[in-house]
């Protein structure tokens, strides 16, 4: 079955076809360990675990690649301000290897309790270090870049396509569309950015170079990580919408003109979580963690389920409130809602004793729906409505593997439970009655048995009860 992506190269949904046939490179850029990851971070990165796992059961042999930015990654996007990991450091009192060691850590338990899959390669920047000095280098041998006081910069005017991705008026941009990011007069254009910060006395991260003792810029992390691990060609690099008109636009530009390949075949962005309050940021405070959930009573799956009901394209919006002014625990109506869903769905699936798909031929209509759902741009919204339309156990399970939502551990049926006295003493009166052929009255209290929550059924061996469902 084909597989369908939008890609926002091309601003429309094409086929996929892999560069390896029933092989899928995915590059994620992955968090800034300076603080715990807000769930609207955390909805991109479960847009990306959907997609793994969607080409994983498509039979794919998928690698999937998160980097972890332990240095480098400015407090703006472009090259102005301070490294928000040694920012961090600072105002935390920790050293910057303890900082990264701590919210690493952090994020990763996050993953888990998400349901989230870890992805097969977590490298971390401080560790790629060489990677990054040799890819600068053949930039500069390839004459892109250029030398200021505060380090090396890429030319943004010797690259023709730059800003394609993001289909930006580059005269425009050279202008000075951000010139609220230059901070070096000796920059030649606005959007030109930094390779290499070698004028950063007091930063404590550091490593010699030919440009001189410093830092890589927050860009060329994600390039010399990728190609690493993917080849100077890949299949898909994800992302949250933030990144298309700057970091990822940069690492194109960086990445093809040191290789003069193409450096990814599809790009996917995953839009932002919106809260009524206005997008949710770390910078700006009070943001939501998956910690936060738990503290307000929220299963963190109940989350992730919510997730999945809207498309990864699509802005989720949620209306949260804090309970007071400590801000630590709070509440949103449609976590209420996901959070109910989800637990009757369990209960649903645990208490189905009759498949409603008989037969091979109706299961492999209903799957092969569900798949081309998913198949169709990670349509999980869809995948999900025809879920419920079938509502059928063993179809629920065999799409758990991409759902991500526990049901074999969750969907458990209850023990059988004993009926209470007043209910063996109708199922007694019953029995009389049957017996002595008053069928009226025997049907009045199999009406009594059932509103009192019972369900009776005859056997051979006589009439049983258990909790109606």
């Amino acid at each position: 079955m084909d597989i369908f992506l939008y890609n926002t190269a091309s601003r429309s949904k094409e086929i996929f076809e892999p560069l390896t046939p029933g092989h899928v490179g995915i590059y994620t850029c992955g968090p800034t360990v300076y603080n715990y990851a807000h769930i609207g971070n955390l909805r991109t990165f479960l847009f990306e675990d959907l997609l793994a796992r969607m080409f994983l059961l498509n039979g794919y042999q998928t690698k999937w690649v998160m980097n972890i930015t332990d240095v480098g990654h400015q407090t703006s996007d472009g090259d102005a301000g301070e490294d928000k990991m040694e920012k961090g450091a600072r105002e935390q009192q920790l050293s910057v290897w303890d900082l990264a060691k701590k919210y690493e850590g952090a994020f990763l338990h996050d993953l888990e309790r998400l349901g989230m899959r870890r992805p097969d390669v977590l490298p971390r920047a401080t560790e790629h270090v060489a990677e990054m000095i040799d890819l600068n280098r053949r930039l500069e041998e390839k004459g892109y870049t250029y030398t200021t006081g505060e380090g090396l910069y890429f030319d943004t005017s010797k690259d023709p396509d730059y800003g394609k991705l993001a289909n930006t008026n580059m005269s425009e941009q050279r202008q000075g569309l951000r010139e609220d990011l230059v901070i070096d007069t000796g920059k030649r254009n606005a959007a030109d950015f930094i390779l290499w910060f070698s004028n950063k006395p007091n930063h404590i991260m550091k490593w010699k170079s030919p440009w001189g003792t410093g830092y890589p810029g927050w860009h060329i992390e994600c390039s010399a990580m990728s190609m690493k691990y993917l080849g100077d060609t890949f299949d898909i690099h994800c992302g949250g919408n933030d990144h298309i008109p700057v970091h990822h636009t940069n690492e194109i530009a960086q990445s093809e003109c040191a290789t003069g390949h193409p450096f990814v075949r599809y790009w996917m962005h995953t839009a932002f979580l919106v809260l009524t309050s206005g997008r949710m940021s770390k910078s700006k405070g009070g943001f939501l963690t998956v910690q936060t959930l738990a503290d307000s009573g929220y299963d963190p799956l109940a989350y992730r389920y919510l997730c999945l009901q809207a498309h990864y394209r699509s802005e989720l919006t949620l209306a949260w409130e804090w309970d007071d002014d400590s801000h630590e625990k709070g509440h949103a109506e449609s976590l209420d809602a996901a959070r109910t869903a989800l637990t009757r769905l369990y209960e649903k699936i645990a208490r189905t004793t009759d498949e409603p798909l008989k037969g091979n031929e109706a299961y492999q209509v209903a799957f092969d729906e569900v798949l081309s759902a998913l198949n169709d741009d990670l349509n999980v919204p869809k995948a999900l409505a025809t879920l419920h339309t079938y509502a059928s156990p063993r179809l629920w399970k065999a799409f758990d593997p991409v759902l991500g939502l526990d049901i074999a551990a969750r969907a458990i049926p209850p023990a059988e439970e004993t009926a209470p006295p007043e209910i063996n003493a109708l199922l007694e009166a019953r029995q009389a009655a049957r017996k002595s052929k008053d069928f009226a009255q025997s049907d009045a209290i199999r009406g009594e048995i059932a509103a009192l929550g019972w369900e009776v059924a005859d056997t051979p061996q006589g009439a049983t009860v258990k909790r109606r469902t």
